[in-house]
């Protein structure tokens, strides 16, 4: 499968499981977690919906600007939502803090991403 269409597959999954998220955290979390963890789990649910979109966009612009570099900014998208989302929904569910420690790996994939896209096209 070439990877425009991966990242359009992953990032409408990715949206799809953002509004799941976002639904689940309005309609079944809020009377279920603490404020401070709520706020935590809709972070997560944020950033994973802005970067469902960044891999629509991503699957766009390989295409326009075929560089290796805006492919990897798609595959840094995917990984970072997986790290920086799945981490915050994780210590939202738990407030095990440890996986607080984990989210700053995930936004460092998702600043790479955005980078990566910059000077990919830039190159291109």
């Amino acid at each position: 499968m070439p990877t425009d269409k991966v990242f359009v597959v992953m990032g409408a999954v990715s949206g799809f499981i953002g509004v799941a998220a976002g639904a689940f955290g309005a309609h079944f979390l809020k009377d279920r977690l603490a404020a401070d963890m709520l706020a935590v789990f809709e972070t997560g649910t944020k950033y994973q919906l802005v970067h469902a979109l960044a891999l629509l966009a991503t699957a766009w612009t390989a295409v326009q600007y075929p560089h290796p570099l805006v492919r990897s900014a798609g595959w840094l998208f995917l990984a970072g939502t997986v790290v920086f989302s799945g981490s915050l929904y994780i210590l939202a569910w738990t407030s095990v803090k440890a996986w607080g420690a984990v989210t700053p790996i995930g936004g460092l994939l998702l600043l790479a991403g955005w980078l990566s896209l910059a000077i990919g096209v830039f190159k291109a």
